[in-house]
């Protein structure tokens, strides 16, 4: 499946191949900033680059000062605004603002390769800069030891920054400090390997998601129509208990067989997963709700189940059915109604 490759997990290939490098993070935005906190870019000691921090209007002058950051071991806070003359100059004309902390890799490198193994894990980590004199800390929510070591003193900025997936500065004591949230990848649990699911599953992985088919049936669930994309040739609720859904977790059933897309409804309504979502018109559904009320579900569990399942946006074909679907999973995960889809399309996105 392809990824958005983590710039963490480039600079350390890097740093194996021997090359001296830089990371350049995005601390704070203000306004039309093109890339949200938390967004890196890395760069190597010749000026070869991965990542983005602003979708492309300010790499090279982030590029120039991380070989500046390279040669010298000294990290910098730039900061980006269209108020700025250099900003001008290098492009940031969309009425954004952006900080951008970079730093060398090396002094940190450890602490970079348990970041990354524990985002390899699906264990969610804090990594906290002290932006006044570098220093440098892991924090685990899981840890209480690492807890109790915080220089904050606030276990909820910890716990609120990987609620909201969202990375933050916050002062203290005259000090100020980067919170950078790292929670495992999302993932989505597609049941059936139909039509929909090889887009569907593409796309996905594009915007980061772990993407697993599960469908028992080996001559839909193949290699070859599948070939990037993890398989589980099992039924659904019985390959479903061995993955660990949590909150990050969403599960479409696409197969409008019962057989298999009801026993994958039932184990998901079990679960906390954020988005269930089923294939089917209202009459399917309202069949399928009854079946799952005999089975002692309540009104309030089975309204979990979005069908007819997608945006509204007329799709027709598997592409487009497969857009809509992941852009309402991309909607729920981000906490956006529908009338603020439609008032963001009006205003101009």
């Amino acid at each position: 499946m392809d990824h958005v490759k983590d710039p963490i997990k480039i600079a350390l290939e890097w740093d194996d191949e021997g090359r001296e490098v830089a990371l350049a993070t995005v601390i704070a935005t203000w306004g039309s900033s093109p890339l949200p906190v938390g967004s890196q870019l890395v760069t190597d000691n010749k000026g070869s680059f991965e990542g983005s921090v602003s979708g492309g209007c300010i790499e090279g002058a982030v590029i120039t000062e991380a070989l500046e950051v390279i040669e010298s071991s000294r990290a910098k806070r730039l900061f980006f605004g269209v108020s700025n003359e250099r900003a001008w100059e290098v492009g940031l004309a969309c009425g954004g603002e952006i900080e951008v902390y970079i730093e060398k890799l090396e002094p940190n490198l450890s602490l970079y390769k348990e970041v990354m193994a524990l985002k390899m894990d699906q264990i969610p980590v804090c990594l906290i800069t002290d932006l006044i004199n570098n220093d440098k800390m892991l924090v685990r929510p899981d840890d209480p030891e690492s807890l109790d070591k915080l220089p904050l003193g606030r276990r909820d900025a910890i716990s609120d920054a990987l609620r909201r997936d969202s990375s933050i500065v916050l002062q203290k004591d005259g000090k100020t400090y980067f919170i950078h949230a790292f929670n495992p990848d999302p993932q989505l649990i597609i049941v059936g390997a139909v039509h929909i699911a090889g887009p569907l599953a593409r796309i996905a992985g594009l915007t980061g998601y772990n993407v697993v088919i599960i469908d028992p049936r080996a001559v839909f669930a193949s290699k070859e129509r599948f070939p990037d994309t993890k398989l589980i040739l099992e039924w659904p609720d019985e390959a479903m208990e061995k993955i660990a859904l949590n909150s990050r977790t969403a599960v479409v059933a696409l197969t409008h067989d019962p057989k298999l897309d009801d026993p994958a409804l039932k184990t998901a309504l079990r679960s906390d997963v954020f988005y269930i979502g089923a294939l089917g018109s209202r009459k399917t559904h309202a069949s399928r709700r009854e079946c799952l009320k005999i089975e002692v579900f309540s009104e309030e569990q089975i309204s979990r189940i979005r069908c007819p399942i997608g945006l509204n946006i007329n799709a027709r074909t598997p592409s487009e059915l497969a857009v809509a679907i992941l852009a309402e999973i991309i909607a729920e995960r981000r906490k956006v109604t529908l009338s603020d889809i439609s008032r963001k399309i009006g205003n101009g996105i």
